[in-house]
């Protein structure tokens, strides 16, 4: 979603004042883009309160929405909730309404626009040179400034909703209605284009840097559809039988490579490809349908060395992408015979923070980063890495429940944290101590299990081969503690290169005797020492 829009923001408050009852904010959530303006009004108390909390409610409430409502039932459930939570506080705290605020928000999913407001903080569309409203005014008459609707100024609300398509160069902008006190529509309209920054300092100027109400503006241009929607949109049956010495477009179906016979080993013109075909629950479940296509594109665009090449083909029949065969064997295969040497785990380890860095240059995370899901095969003698399993790479923080494999996800996880760079760490972690012991530091975890996680051994004691700086990474990384977990793959990463410089690992409760022995035996040396001494003087006294 994020290399789709450009997004901007900046506002200024009124005269000399130094803080704005204006408050706003945008976020880019999995497939959701958000962005909320409230203007707190100016003869509430709690105005300025009002518009920042309701701004944080609506941009938190849409981090992770229920499934099974749409865009329209989320959009105006949230508003009814924080309106009611502002009312009853204001009547609680001053025996009327004051945390009053006026709410205006859009939300892009794929080429829809969805948007709702409350009050005068209007929305506009620039669409090739036209400059349209899309918002409504709850005021008492067009241009009065007395509000007949604002949230939390009654118990019960009715926000304006509207929805529509978005195209490639449309700008959207939602501001507080100072900026119109100021600015005319058609000088907003031309200076739209420059973003908010430009277009709120335009107004500073004009207004000769003493603005007669706060200005704040955002500024959304997209840059271009979301293409997974032009691939979902693509007339393409989806098979619901696949056999073997099947032909689809060329290739050749040779035999099912997982237990539900949707990816299969193919062949064309002598070449072996893995072709992935959608679940047959994408037949008549669009979510399933949205979750295949996603994996398909990501797939297409993720071009590096870390995984698999991959593409769809242009003139398919049915719905498919290809991927290149690896000859090789999973790293769970191997560690079945036996534990990967030092060199080779420390190789692999530089492997999947290289990886997972490009993925966040994306804003993305593999979600699922284990043995099964790394092939590993020689080139000119030495050992390669491959990471797969493209349905399961997802946004960074976007994801809170337990995506992934059970034993290695995060204590946290199980507590619905979302996916962040320490969780991958923690996966990391437990892939390469697995690798070195065959064994998982936390035992096997089953499905819908709420683990307790007790204090694991320590690697060495497994597999001595193991140098103690290297069991000082990988301990650090699966620490329960997210404090003492390395946050970022930079951290850990600077740490496998210089091994000089990672610091011993002690678990936080360990006796000062295993903390630091050398330490605790020369004090207690130099303790006998002089105890010794002061003996000897008493004996010869």
């Amino acid at each position: 979603m994020k290399e789709n829009f450009k997004l901007s923001a900046f506002g200024l408050a009124k005269g000399e004042e130094l803080v704005s009852d204006d408050f706003f904010g945008v976020k880019n959530y999995e497939d959701l883009t958000i962005a909320v303006m409230c203007d707190g009004v100016g003869s509430a108390l709690g105005g300025r309160e009002a518009a920042k909390r309701v701004v944080d409610y609506m941009l938190n409430g849409f981090k992770n929405p229920p499934k099974s409502w749409d865009i329209e039932k989320s959009v105006l459930t949230f508003i009814e909730n924080i309106n009611k939570i502002l009312y009853q506080e204001g009547l609680s705290q001053y025996e009327r309404a004051e945390f009053l605020t006026t709410l205006s928000m859009v939300i892009i999913v794929g080429n829809r626009l969805y948007g709702a407001n409350v009050g005068d903080s209007p929305i506009y569309l620039l669409r090739d040179h036209t400059f349209q409203k899309l918002s409504f005014d709850h005021t008492i008459e067009e241009g009065s400034n007395i509000l007949t609707q604002a949230v939390g100024m009654s118990d019960t609300i009715q926000p304006y909703f509207f929805e529509n398509f978005i195209r490639p160069k449309d700008r959207i902008l939602l501001s507080s209605d100072g900026l119109f006190s100021v600015l005319s529509e058609e000088e907003v309209s031309k200076k739209v284009k420059f973003g908010a920054s430009l277009l709120v300092k335009y107004a500073s100027e004009k207004a000769k840097d003493n603005l007669p109400d706060d200005v704040s503006a955002i500024v959304i241009e997209v840059k271009e559809i979301d293409p997974k929607i032009k691939l979902k949109k693509q007339n393409l049956p989806i098979p619901s039988s696949l056999k073997k010495d099947q032909a689809i477009d060329g290739y050749l179906l040779l035999k099912p490579l997982a237990k539900n016979n949707r990816t299969w080993l193919a062949e064309k013109k002598g070449i072996k490809y893995v072709m992935k075909f959608p679940s047959l629950e994408c037949i008549d479940d669009e979510s399933a349908l949205d979750l295949f296509v996603k994996e398909a594109w990501n797939a297409n665009r993720l071009k590096a060395g870390f995984f698999p090449k991959a593409v769809i083909p242009k003139n398919r029949t049915v719905r498919y992408y290809i991927m290149e065969y690896i000859e090789g064997k999973s790293l769970k295969e191997i560690i079945k015979k036996r534990t990967l040497h030092v060199d080779e785990a420390i190789n692999l380890a530089k492997f999947l923070l290289k990886a997972s860095s490009f993925l966040l240059k994306r804003n993305l995370v593999h979600g699922d980063i284990k043995p099964e899901n790394i092939m590993v095969f020689e080139r000119k003698g030495k050992k390669v890495f491959k990471l797969v399993d493209f349905g399961s790479i997802v946004e960074i923080f976007s994801i809170t429940n337990r995506a992934g494999t059970p034993s290695y996800l995060s204590p946290e996880r199980f507590k619905g944290g979302s996916i962040s760079e320490s969780s991958e760490i923690f996966a990391i972690g437990v892939t390469l101590y697995e690798a070195l012991s065959k064994k998982l530091p936390y035992g096997e975890i089953e499905p819908f299990q709420n683990p307790v996680f007790k204090k694991p051994k320590r690697l060495r004691e497994l597999n001595k081969a193991v140098p103690e700086w290297f069991e000082a990474v990988i301990m650090r990384a699966i620490e329960i503690d997210i404090q003492r977990r390395y946050a970022h793959y930079s951290e850990m990463d600077f740490e496998l290169n210089n091994p000089s410089k990672v610091k011993p690992y002690f678990d936080p409760n360990a006796s000062i005797i295993e903390k630091e022995p050398v330490k605790v035996y020369k004090t207690a040396f130099i303790i006998s020492f002089i105890i010794n001494l002061v003996l000897i003087f008493l004996l010869i006294s």
